[in-house]
């Protein structure tokens, strides 16, 4: 099973400068590679305490060189929110040289309108942007050349420099909140990449429905299914379970409050009006067993109970990897180092022994 740590750039807590966020979400990276993860994420996001990382190719550029083995992976490049998909094209592939081809291709729509109206783009546009970008892009990178006639990027034809350093197979994946996301992502190739809010046997259907699509299109089976959850573990259960709630609890409220979930906007916002299901499911619970309900999705306490949730979620799911958020809500980020070395240490080479072992058998 791959398993890499996501960095969330959020400053939970108000007493931290930016700078401060940037150094700990990048010590967490560089510890990454020597703990034995298979590879580390970045967010894009924009203007808010909620997150900001402007740039993850940029960030992931200043990884790359101080790392030689762990993978690259944007989760995600927000293509609406990046003017020109050419752009995006000869970034991903100036930094798979780099790189020597460690980069994964994570993208995304994106949701904020407190990030959308800076930018001046009008939200309501995104899904025809993200089609016609991800696809854009996608074609370039695989082919080295890019071209296209769409309303959003007319874009003559161009071949780009460097070209590929080597194939994507595997190495693509689309943020998918809804069926048409995850369609668009089927026809370009790519993986599911999943920010899960339930626990994840709430999701079996929605990905086998996915797989199946996947399956009919290409012939072959789909990649496993990217699920993101945020971690924290610790020896002792009752001070990990105790610590996690206090963390998980400020971020789902903060997320909340960023993507305005408990509100109208987004289920009134043409290409969105899927999300209005989770603004009614999180009205009707309320915010506070909403909040448990996606702590519930997560992984918190004891290593080994860390190890029996990630079996479980196998059992229910099928063939997946995880992105692990070690950092949250204004969690302190030597507790988040603390954490990171003793899922390393007692939960990554048992949760790798198992898959193996379920691999060879055919389970």
């Amino acid at each position: 099973m791959h398993i890499g740590l996501g960095l969330g750039f959020g400053k939970g807590n108000p007493a931290l400068s930016d700078h401060d966020v940037y150094a700990g979400e990048t010590a967490l990276a560089f510890e990454a590679e020597s703990l034995g993860f298979d590879s580390v994420w970045a967010v894009e996001h924009h203007f808010t305490d909620y997150s900001f990382c402007p740039d993850n190719l940029l960030w992931l550029a200043h990884i790359a060189a101080r790392t030689s083995r762990i993978q690259l992976g944007t989760g995600a490049v927000i293509l609406p929110w990046n003017a020109q998909p050419i752009r995006v094209a000869e970034k991903l592939l100036m930094l798979d040289h780099l790189s020597r081809g460690r980069v994964i291709f994570g993208m995304g729509r994106g949701v904020s309108r407190k990030e959308y109206e800076p930018f001046g783009i009008d939200p309501g546009t995104s899904r025809g942007r993200f089609d016609e970008a991800s696809k854009l892009v996608v074609d370039a990178i695989r082919t080295g050349v890019i071209e296209g006639d769409g309303p959003y990027y007319p874009q003559v034809r161009t071949e780009l420099r460097p070209g590929p350093y080597a194939s994507w197979n595997g190495r693509l994946y689309t943020g998918a909140g809804t069926a048409e996301s995850a369609a668009v992502g089927i026809a370009n190739g790519a993986g599911l990449m999943s920010f899960v809010t339930r626990p994840v046997d709430l999701y079996v259907d929605q990905w086998a429905d996915y797989r199946a699509q996947y399956e009919a299109r290409w012939g072959e089976e789909a990649p496993p299914i990217s699920i993101n959850l945020n971690l924290y573990t610790h020896e002792d259960g009752t001070l990990a379970h105790e610590r996690f709630q206090t963390y998980v609890d400020t971020f789902f409220v903060k997320n909340v409050e960023h993507y305005d979930f408990a509100g109208t906007q987004l289920a009134a916002t043409k290409g969105y009006e899927n999300y209005a299901k989770m603004s009614e499911r999180i009205n009707s619970l309320g915010i506070e067993k909403a909040a448990q309900e996606y702590a519930d999705s997560a992984l918190s306490g004891t290593p080994q109970e860390v190890v029996d949730k990630i079996v479980w979620m196998q059992e229910q799911v099928g063939r997946i990897s995880i992105v692990l958020a070690p950092a949250f809500g204004g969690m302190p980020y030597d507790l988040a180092h603390e954490s990171v070395r003793l899922f390393s240490e007692k939960v990554l080479p048992v949760i790798k022994q198992h898959s193996a072992a379920t691999q060879k058998v055919g389970v």
